[in-house]
């Protein structure tokens, strides 16, 4: 993907169909995730690289970004220690993407995933409750599975931030 290197006119696509998927690298994954994301602006590269599986993409049109996604190992390792899931811990979209660009990039990402890594059997992913419906995941055959409850992921052993949210999520599934 160019990364919005030329200084050409932006100009959004009409539908997503025109769009592109490409994996990208991951600090252009997490630059584009601070500009656009609604509640989780801010991720750590260590985070996202240290996974034994991981898979970053961009929707692009006209060499123009208009989506970003993440997926790695899960972080619950409950999840994580079973080595057939991949979740999908960031999905980006630009204010002028068009209107279904969501679940057009995850039906791409899916295809995508089932070739790249043939071990994976089963996709995760977490709905924030409090500002988002679960539309994409359900327009794109996601299986809703669980309510977690929001807590604060710091813990006395360890310093960490201050979480970015600590609502309830309804964790998706899909699998492969």
């Amino acid at each position: 993907m160019i990364e919005d290197l030329f200084l050409q006119q932006r100009v959004a696509p009409n539908s997503p169909k025109q769009m592109n998927l490409k994996e990208i690298s991951v600090k252009f994954a997490m630059e584009k995730n601070k500009e656009w994301h609604s509640r989780l602006p801010i991720t750590n590269q260590s985070n996202m690289v240290r996974n034994s599986h991981k898979v970053f993409y961009g929707a692009e049109y006209l060499d123009h970004c208009f989506a970003v996604a993440m997926w790695t190992t899960p972080i619950a390792r409950r999840l994580a220690n079973q080595k057939i899931y991949l979740e999908l811990r960031r999905l980006a979209i630009s204010p002028d993407a068009p209107k279904f660009t969501a679940t057009w990039m995850i039906g791409k990402m899916v295809k995508n995933i089932k070739k790249k890594f043939p071990e994976i059997k089963k996709l995760v992913s977490y709905q924030d409750l409090d500002v988002h419906s679960g539309t994409i995941y359900a327009a794109a055959n996601w299986k809703k599975d669980n309510i977690t409850k929001g807590a604060e992921w710091s813990v006395p052993s360890r310093a960490r931030k201050k979480s970015q949210t600590i609502s309830n999520k309804a964790r998706w599934v899909y699998e492969i």
